[in-house]
């Protein structure tokens, strides 16, 4: 089991490459659920897409070298509160639809997992800062689209579905601010603010990436600079000489 989750052979990668796809299946259950009622039906397939995420995750644990240790990791205790929640759904009709949004945290190892196969990704490597940052402000956007959608549309009429809180997260990220959706009480309030925080330092970021000179990472055999010109033949810092691998013409 260990080897089939961290080896570098072909069918462990194939099977990393799964498991991003049911983690973004799962998370797209999570948003088409947010605009169907609660029926018999969709709690049903709650409760086997709770299964197979249960099932994943136990695997996940057997493959850890210290399970215990990594079951204690926030990430992992978020994910499997999300997947108790669509366990429990039919048990509870609903009643902790607001714990899906941990599920969405797993993107967060979704996005490391595309860092460590950028020998599959040409364009990726590429492009890899700008690429992940893009990543990581998408993972963002859909969080906070989960937390505000969760916590508001119980009672606030104005959100009743994942597109109205993209709408509203959207609007609020970029300070755009139309006003025509507002969340409801203190926490809302708050809320708000910290979306509006990390619009402004998110976005900076990723501006800053998309557009800083295109460099590439190689480690300096001397000083150890990571970062140089594409067609470097020598080290900027120390001079040393340079053997950056390329793709060929």
């Amino acid at each position: 089991m260990r080897q089939a989750y961290r080896a570098e052979a072909p069918g462990a990668q194939r099977l990393r490459y799964a498991l991003l796809g049911l983690d973004v299946a799962s998370i797209g259950w999570i948003v088409l659920a947010s605009f169907l009622p609660a029926s018999p039906l969709v709690l049903t397939i709650d409760v086997g897409l709770g299964l197979v995420l249960l099932a994943e995750f136990a695997a996940r644990l057997a493959a850890s070298t210290r399970p215990w240790r990594s079951l204690a990791q926030p990430l992992e205790l978020a994910d499997l509160l999300g997947i108790l929640s669509l366990l429990l759904a039919p048990l509870l009709y609903g009643a902790l639809g607001f714990l899906r949004v941990l599920r969405t945290l797993r993107l967060l190892h979704s996005v490391r997992l595309i860092a460590s196969l950028r020998s599959d990704l040409p364009f990726f490597r590429r492009n890899e800062e700008a690429t992940l940052a893009a990543a990581q402000l998408a993972v963002f956007v859909f969080i906070m689209t989960g937390l505000v959608f969760e916590t508001q549309h119980r009672g606030n009429p104005h959100i009743g579905n994942y597109a109205d809180a993209l709408y509203f997260t959207v609007a609020t990220l970029t300070t755009t601010g139309f006003g025509d959706i507002t969340l409801q009480g203190r926490f809302g309030r708050m809320l708000s603010v910290v979306i509006m925080l990390a619009g402004v330092t998110l976005f900076l970021r990723l501006a800053q990436t998309l557009f800083r000179p295109n460099k590439v990472r190689f480690t300096c055999p001397s000083c150890e600079l990571q970062r140089h010109e594409p067609d470097a033949v020598h080290c900027k810092a120390c001079g040393t000489i340079l053997q950056i691998p390329d793709e060929g013409a």
